[in-house]
């Protein structure tokens, strides 16, 4: 339009809406522009063919990036969704499967409570000390059993497809389960401080498991020459700590693996923490669980 008019403005505005058109519009379209104004350039002597071919070559770059950009973009957050979906799933497994152990130590529980009463009730006209100290322990069993069903009524359940009751490990198998470590190679001892005492079913059971779930992903994951099991019996808490110096692979606490994941879930599910992470020359994890107070003063530093 300039032309007519006396202007010869070169041919540096066409390149440039060339190339904007290229990174902006459609493949077709741009190519369809391209040819029409390259024999204009080159007829108007403006321009040689390179140019204009350099400039539309250039936005169809640019457009090609942006969109490669933007697939990775997507591609990223498809995958961060599915990791999440993912984790929710494992969460939800792991509340399924503490849900099933806890209903068995409730049901274990419940029977030896009504074992218990049905025997005081049976020795009271005779032995009423006796009956006495029986009711006293299932006291204690009751109160625990409502504790453990609190606890189930946070989590979901799904039918129990027929399974059985059967005994759940706890800390007094403990030893059991480091010297089945051990057998495998495994440098790992057990250290016990504090004043040892029964708790309840399910926070032994649940000590047991994070203990259980730390050294398999030692096992797994690294290649240690120290494993170390510590368990503090505190006045207010029950401290678990799993440390080892395999180089700091500790499972993929930090890479999505899904055991550090239900080890917190079992943590969480007594109303307690789970610390897991890589240490100078290795990996630790730390589960402090809250348990009833008892009259002695101990550091829990």
């Amino acid at each position: 339009m300039l032309l007519p008019l006396g202007y010869s403005p070169g041919g540096a505005p066409v390149v440039v809406a060339l190339a904007s058109l290229a990174d902006l519009r459609e493949r077709s379209v741009s190519v369809a522009a391209l040819v029409p104004t390259a024999l204009f350039l080159l007829l108007a002597s403006i321009s040689s063919l390179p140019v204009p071919i350099g400039a539309w070559a250039l936005g169809s770059y640019l457009q090609t990036r942006r969109r490669y950009t933007r697939a990775l973009e997507d591609r990223a957050a498809t995958l961060e969704r599915e990791r999440e979906q993912l984790d929710q799933i494992a969460a939800q497994r792991e509340r399924t499967s503490i849900a099933r152990e806890l209903h068995d130590i409730v049901a274990h529980s419940v029977t030896v409570t009504l074992i218990g009463v049905r025997g005081a009730r049976d020795i009271l006209p005779t032995e009423p000390r006796v009956a006495a100290e029986t009711l006293e322990r299932v006291e204690v069993n009751a109160e625990q059993s409502l504790a453990e069903l609190r606890r189930i009524l946070g989590l979901l359940r799904t039918p129990d497809n027929g399974a059985q009751w059967r005994p759940q490990p706890s800390l007094g198998r403990l030893d059991e389960l480091v010297s089945e470590y051990r057998t495998t190679g495994m440098p790992v001892r057990l250290e016990i401080t504090g004043t040892a005492r029964p708790l309840a079913g399910g926070l032994e059971l649940s000590a047991y498991r994070i203990v259980e779930e730390a050294l398999t992903n030692v096992l797994k994951h690294t290649d240690p020459t120290r494993v170390a099991v510590t368990l503090h019996y505190g006045r207010t808490h029950l401290r678990v700590t799993v440390e080892d110096d395999g180089g700091g692979g500790g499972g993929g606490a930090e890479g999505g693996g899904h055991g550090i994941l239900g080890m917190r879930e079992r943590a969480a599910v007594t109303g307690g923490s789970l610390d897991a992470r890589r240490t100078a020359d290795g990996f630790v994890v730390t589960a402090r669980l809250p348990v009833a107070e008892i009259g002695e003063v101990e550091d829990e530093a």
